[in-house]
């Protein structure tokens, strides 16, 4: 199943078709509006006064619930930012006892072998 085989997804990428395995992505088209002819404006018309609307009874009404709204992630405060970085010394000051005790190893493994070698 490599880039030969033309019922893989990446077979069909290196042969450049499509099919179920690889499905084209749909465009979004959008329909366009004819331009519609600009209408003149007709003199207007002597403003009726409208009657008042009747005022409608007191009811409960309740109120909308707040509108849910996703916002960016802020930058961290000063003090996130302290934090972060003591971790990272701590991190760093572990992985510096790693290395040096890797060292520590190496040369006793060397001095060992020094004292195997004088002791034939």
């Amino acid at each position: 199943m490599g880039k030969g085989d033309r019922k893989t997804k990446r077979g069909k990428i290196i042969k450049g078709s499509y099919g179920v395995r690889r499905p084209k992505k749909k465009k979004n088209v959008v329909p366009e509006v004819a331009a519609k002819p600009a209408k003149k404006k007709a003199a207007p018309k002597a403003a009726k006064p409208k009657p008042p609307a009747p005022k409608p009874a007191e009811k409960e009404t309740k109120k909308a619930a707040p509108k849910k709204t996703t916002t960016k992630a802020a930058e961290p405060k000063a003090e996130d930012k302290k934090v972060e970085k003591k971790e990272e010394k701590k991190v760093e000051e572990k992985v510096e006892k790693k290395v040096e005790k890797k060292e520590e190893k190496k040369e006793e493994k060397k001095e060992k072998k020094k004292e195997d070698l004088k002791e034939d």
